[in-house]
């Protein structure tokens, strides 16, 4: 039995497989977005870029102003420290015909006097006669007055009714301080010399020696009037 074969023709257009698996186009309007939300996006980085730049400059100033205050601040330090050092060394001068030791200022008189007028002569001076704390300062005294075989009147006699030398402060002499030698009698006065300390008769004339204290002078003008004139001593001389 012969068999029959059936030819069918199939008309296909190229590609049309191709065209039914793709998906459909989206609209253009929903790739690119609104007008609306580009603007917005838009304003919204400008904004930021905004805050970022005044964040910025606002750190900026504020380390500008960080700096000219501590800049500031250490010219105050220095200025102050300028005026601290100004008033020391106002400390270290003395009226002109006086000498620095330690904390005073000495006046060694040329002319003799009794003891009495010695100590009325310091006080128009606006000092009194030489008072001595301590063997140190003794010994720089001592050193100063370097004129062998003179004397000088201190601020020291012997009183009538204790007996006991005092000082014209009031004090009662430490006899650690000072050994006197001498007149020990009714009005009885001490001076020295650089070998010797020694009492006698307070209408002796002899030079002496006024002292007054070192108090702070912030007055400019003041100060033209001080000097260091003559030897200097305590931490200015070489001993």
């Amino acid at each position: 039995m012969d068999r029959q074969v059936v030819y069918a023709d199939l008309n296909l257009s190229r590609g049309s497989c191709f065209a039914s698996s793709s998906p459909p186009s989206l609209p253009q309007d929903v790739c690119q977005g609104s007008p609306w939300h580009q603007f917005a996006l838009k304003l919204g980085c400008t904004v930021v870029i905004l805050l970022t730049l005044t964040v910025i400059g606002l750190s900026v100033s504020v380390i500008f102003l960080r700096r000219n205050s501590f800049i500031e601040e250490s010219r105050v330090d220095v200025q102050e420290n300028r005026n601290e050092t100004t008033e020391k060394t106002d400390l270290l001068k003395c009226p002109e015909g006086w000498h620095i030791l330690t904390e005073k200022c000495l006046f060694l008189s040329r002319a003799s006097n009794t003891w009495k007028d010695s100590l009325t002569d310091c006080s128009t001076k606006e000092s009194s006669l030489l008072l001595i704390r301590d063997q140190e300062e003794l010994k720089l005294i001592r050193m100063w007055i370097n004129e062998k075989g003179m004397l000088f009147w201190i601020g020291l006699n012997l009183t009538l009714s204790e007996k006991k030398w005092k000082w014209i402060n009031g004090s009662f002499l430490n006899s650690n301080v000072l050994q006197i030698t001498g007149y020990t009698q009714e009005k009885s006065c001490v001076s020295i010399s650089p070998t010797r300390i020694i009492s006698e008769d307070c209408d002796t004339e002899n030079q002496w020696i006024c002292q007054k204290e070192l108090k702070p002078v912030r007055n400019k003008e003041s100060t033209r009037h001080c000097s260091s004139e003559g030897p200097a001593l305590g931490k200015e001389a070489s001993l």
